[in-house]
This record gives structure tokens, sequence and C-alpha cells, in this order.
């Protein structure tokens, strides 16, 4: 049967949702360490406009989600990137650069996957949360004309989501509202604090996260503000007003126990992959030998690019690692041992690479593409580099080579991220692809497709940012705005990649942590082995060195969207207004995203920090005034969004996806 597929009207049209996407996930991500996927509103938002042109397939949409899921993914290079600026190796993003690594390391990425796919898809039981629900939009959508109408209302919901969030950051940037909330304080000779952002698209975020991965990341929280903290105050007796104690002491300590705990469980899940990944290279392997030998039997949803086109483009996009290796180290200290650094970091990206792919495909599959512990695995593979390269520069004598080895490390290991965030990313989308009966091979061409054009955003939205707001701890800030955007995963990377080259590095913190995640990964085992709860070790892990103020808004995101789904499971059309929640938080992520950006425009071409302010020594009032105003938005919005299903929603042709976690 002729199915349309892949489509040039979908490719285009997934290029240009990609666009918009990949910019509001750089921000996102750099404002609070998080993206999220794209994968859904992507899919409401195909159905929505392709059905317009009449004869359209689920496999045609099927295209145009997995051409713009690569937004959420290529994004989260962010996590390490910036770390080149804060150590003052960069003082802007080269556009030749910083593409090249995108979109070399992510072709890479999407190839590795192919293997991974009959592993961690095909033959594996894991939920694939994101992936299953965009299917079912897909599904629903194509399925009847209640179902369109269904997408239409859905995608009304992403804009209105998106304006309301777009509304209050401009309250926000005027000074009629308050921004954050939180508060420090001692209790004796311990300081700590509590608080959180008021912000639409941290609490979106946290409600695609979902209730299992809000208690965990609550449990982070406390740990890290109710333990560790003023636990380390007292102990150091730490002096000063409380604020400055307590963040100090966090920044410079406690994040380091959740790298350790990531670390160690991103090592245990790998453990756990070693044998579904052999099984599935060999079924891989075994499949390309029947379509080489002519055997016609073969499943068209089985077809996977070639292993052997596979193999060649693999080592095609190692050529041009190397050449952006070879340009990053020309005029450096290091230009004279660019064959052999070259050649190291190709080896190291090349396995290391398929490890980090390995291990966020699995965790993509367990607990989504949002919540996968990209910048986890990206702390294990810094360390491997700085520790690789702090070797060999001692092999170089007296040759002051440290600052250009943290350099070299971080841009190691952010193309080993690339591979890794597409990787995650396409694993989601074949599963997406399997339960629409849609072409291996051919999704796996659009992602291809997908990380170039997002790969051609980042660039200069990084650049934008970077002139308008700054990064944290980079030396020699000339942007415009006052508060510079944290970047909490590169500040965290670059700071572990100086440590280890310079030999500075406090591997006791780190210690403590991986014993706190040792336990962690046990606690979350008994808890699956002998219940239906879990508490994810990752989640914990990054809410103990996220910031506060990100987490505290995560948090309350996740908890409203539990609330919101035990409340909309009453109504008449549960899963439709299930499914509406899901569009209005994507939403909510998406407009104060693209405000945020469109603002940094601003901040540049006027060169004032706050260019939109219209009152000032409002402080006091605007605090309230933005606790009433986001408490008042939150439920109206959710209030809107159940009547809203209620009217358009349809049933079903899926059964309830599976929670990412019990």
């Amino acid at each position: 049967m002729n199915r349309k597929e892949l489509t040039l009207r979908g490719l285009i049209l997934g290029v240009a949702i990609t666009a918009v996407f990949t910019a509001a996930n750089v921000y996102l991500g750099l404002k609070v360490g998080l993206t999220f996927s794209t994968a859904i509103p992507a899919a409401v938002i195909s159905m929505a406009l392709l059905q317009r042109f009449g004869r359209v397939t689920i496999q045609e949409n099927n295209i145009v989600q997995t051409v713009a899921s690569s937004a959420g993914a290529m994004a989260s290079v962010i996590f390490v990137l910036p770390g080149l600026v804060m150590v003052g190796w960069w003082t802007d993003f080269p556009f030749l650069l910083t593409f090249g690594v995108c979109a070399a390391g992510g072709v890479l990425g999407v190839m590795y996957s192919i293997p991974l796919r009959r592993a961690l898809v095909v033959q594996s039981k894991l939920p694939y949360p994101e992936g299953v629900a965009a299917a079912e939009v897909l599904t629903v959508g194509s399925g009847s004309r209640e179902g369109a109408r269904e997408e239409q209302a859905g995608l009304l919901v992403v804009i209105v989501g998106s304006l309301a969030a777009a509304l209050y950051s401009l309250a926000a940037a005027a000074k009629f509202v308050a921004a954050e909330v939180s508060a420090f304080f001692r209790i004796g000779p311990a300081a700590t604090g509590l608080g959180g952002s008021l912000s639409l698209a941290l609490l979106g975020a946290g409600h695609l996260m979902g209730i299992a991965v809000g208690i965990a990341m609550l449990t982070g929280v406390v740990i890290a503000w109710g333990i560790a903290t003023p636990l380390l105050t007292v102990v150091q007796h730490v002096s000063g007003p409380a604020a400055d104690a307590a963040s100090g002491v966090w920044r410079n300590q406690v994040r380091f126990l959740g790298a350790g705990a990531i670390g160690v469980a991103a090592v245990w899940t790998l453990g756990k992959l070693a044998a579904p990944i052999w099984t599935g290279l060999l079924n891989a392997m075994a499949a390309q030998k029947r379509m080489a030998a002519g055997d016609k039997t073969l499943p068209r949803t089985e077809q996977d690019i070639p292993v052997a086109i596979m193999v060649v483009v693999s080592l095609a996009c190692l050529i041009p690692i190397a050449g952006l290796i070879h340009m990053f180290l020309g005029g450096t200290v290091l230009a004279a041992h660019a064959p052999t650094l070259i050649a190291v970091s190709i080896g190291y990206i090349v396995i290391v690479g398929f490890f980090v792919a390995a291990v966020c495909g699995y965790m993509a599959g367990l607990i989504g593409t949002s919540n996968s512990p990209v910048s986890g695995v990206a702390i294990l593979a810094v360390l491997g580099a700085a520790v690789l390269l702090a070797a060999f520069g001692g092999l170089l004598g007296g040759l002051d080579a440290g600052k250009a080895l943290v350099a070299l490390a971080l841009f190691v290991t952010s193309i080993i991220l690339a591979v890794a965030v597409a990787a995650n990313d396409n694993l989601q989308d074949l599963k997406t692809g399997q339960l629409v009966d849609a072409t291996p091979w051919r999704q796996q061409v659009a992602l291809v497709i997908g990380v170039i054009a997002g790969s051609l955003v980042i660039p200069p939205v990084l650049d934008l940012l970077n002139h308008a707001y700054g990064f944290a701890g980079a030396p020699n800030i000339t942007a415009v705005a006052s508060e510079p955007l944290p970047a909490p995963q590169a500040a965290l990377i670059s700071t572990l990649a100086k440590g280890v080259i310079q030999g500075d590095l406090d591997w006791g913190l780190l210690g403590i942590g991986g014993i706190l995640g040792a336990a962690l990964v046990a606690t979350d085992e008994t808890l699956r082995r002998f219940s239906r709860y879990s508490l994810p070790p990752l989640a914990v892990g990054i809410a103990i060195y996220l910031p506060m103020s990100v987490t505290g808004a995560v948090i309350v995101g996740a908890f409203v969207g539990w609330a919101y789904d035990r409340w909309a499971a009453n109504g008449a059309r549960p899963e439709a207004a299930r499914r509406m929640g899901v569009l209005l938080a994507s939403g909510l992520i998406v407009g104060e995203s693209l405000f945020s950006v469109a603002l940094a425009g601003i901040i540049v071409a006027s060169g004032r920090g706050e260019p939109l302010a219209m009152v000032q020594d409002f402080e006091t009032p605007a605090l309230w005034l933005g606790m009433a105003v986001f408490a008042a938005l939150v439920v109206g919005l959710y209030r809107w969004t159940r009547a809203k299903a209620e009217k358009e929603g349809g049933r079903s042709t899926l059964e309830e996806p599976p929670a990412a976690v019990h």
C-alpha cells in the first residue's frame, strides 16, 4: 500500500517548528537547567495544520513530530557549551564550531541509536511516556472528525498557554509583578532558605515530568537545603548574612554531592543495559543480512537504515569532528600536539558517545526525554575527558596548558552530549513510530534533517543571549542585563573540568555524593521490587545540584499536574482532559521561553539591562501581586483547559499510556 510518509511539506513544517522550539529550549535550558520535549506539541500543530491540505496520513504527521522533536534534543548542548565562555576561552559562540559540534555529534547519535532500537524499543517493556502520548495524539487526530476537532482545540490550548506565560513574563519584565519568591534564614547557627521562581514555564516543565519525578526532586531539595546546607554552615562556622552563607555553601560544596549521585546512578543504568544492547546489535546485523539476501518477508516496520550505511555515516561524521578539534586547537599552546590530541579525543568520543547514548536512551524510555539525565552523563563524560587530558598534560612537562586542556575537555564533552541527546530523542520517536505503523529508516532520515535544522538555530540564539544576559561566573561579562543567566549545568561541568585538570577538585564531596547515589539506587530498586512506587535517583541528584529557584517551581508544577489529572479523571472525558493538560504545560514553556528570547533582542538593541521596566521601588507590592496573579492564572488556565476538553475531547483509540515511573 502506498503511504505518504517522508514528504517535502512534512519536512518543511517540521523544520519550521524546530526553529521556534529550539530557540525556546535554548533559553529555558540556560535559565533553569531543563529542556522540554517538543514531540507532543509538534504532533498537535502538525495535525492541526496539515489537515487543511487534505490526504494526510498519520505517518506523515509522525514525520513532522520526528523532525520537530530534535528541538528539545539538540538544545541540550547548552548544558556544556556555555562553559567555554565561563572559563574565559570564548567570548562568543563561533558559528562554524558551534554548528559543527551540534550537527556532527547529533548525526552520529542518530546512527548510534539504530542498533539500540531493537534492544530498547522493540524488545523492551520500557513505557516511553512521551512517545506513547505523541502516538495517542496522532492516532486520535487521524481517526475521526471528532479527533480532528480535538486537535484543533489542542492547538488553541497551546496558543492560550503560550500567550498567558508571555504576558506574565511581560508583567515581570515591567516590574509590575515579582519573578521570584525566596527567603533565607538562620536556625541557630545553621543557614538555609526556601523559595522558587514565579515561572509558568517551570510549572509546565514540572507537569510534564510527573509526580514521581516531582517527589524525587522534593527529596533532593530536602537533602540539599534541609540537611546538607544547614549542616555544613554549622560545621564550618560560616558567618555573614543567611543568604550569602547558605548560597555559598550550596554553590561551592553541596552541588558536588548531586554530581556524585548522578554519576553513580548513570553507571548503574549502563550496567543493566549491557545484555539487551548486545542482543539488539546481533538482531540488527541479522536483519541486514536478510535484506541483503533479498528476503522480502522483513516487515516494513522493522527496516532501519542498513548497518553498512550506518557504519559509513558514523565514520564520515568523525572527519568533520576531527576538523573541528583541529580548528579549536589552532593558535593555542596545544597546536603542536594537535594530531595526538585529535586521535585521543576521537577515540574517546566514539567509545563514550555510545555509552551515553545507551544510558540516555534507556532513561528516555523510563521517564521521558524531558527527564533523561543528559546533564548527569555529561558530568561523567567531562570527568573522564578531564582525567584523560590531565594525564596528557602531565606528559607535556613545563608547558602551561591547563586552561587550554580545560577548554578541550569541555569541547569534547559537548560533542559527546550532542551524540547522547540525538540518540535519546530518536528512540522516543521510534516508539511513537512503532505505535503508528511507521517505517524506522524514514524516521531516522527525518531526525537527521531535524538535527541539522536545530543546529543552525543554536549558535545565533546562544550569541544573542550571551550578549544580552551573559553567564553567571564568566569573566569580563559585557552583557547589558544585570542578572546573568545561571546555566547551572554548564557552570558545574566547567568547574569539574577545571578541578580535575588543575588538581584542586574536592573528590571527597563527589565520593560522598557517590555513596549517596548508591543508597538512592538501592532504595529505588527496593521500592520497585516490593511496591508500585519508585524514587528515581537521577532526579534526586539533579535536584541537589540545581538552584532552589528552579527546583521549587518544578516541584510545584509536578504536584499541580498530578492534582489536575486526578481532577480530570472525574470528568466526562478524562483522557481528552489529560492530553489537553499536557498541551497547556507545553504552551506555558514555549510562551515564556520565546518571550525571553525576544526580550534578549530588545536588551541588546536598546543597550539597557531592563528595557521594559516601568516602575521602581515596587518590590513588596510586586511580590504579593505576583503571587496572587500567578496563582489566579494557574487555576484559571487549568479550569479553562478542562472545560475545553469536556467540550471538544474525544475518546482515545489507544490505551492509557503507562506511567513513566511508579
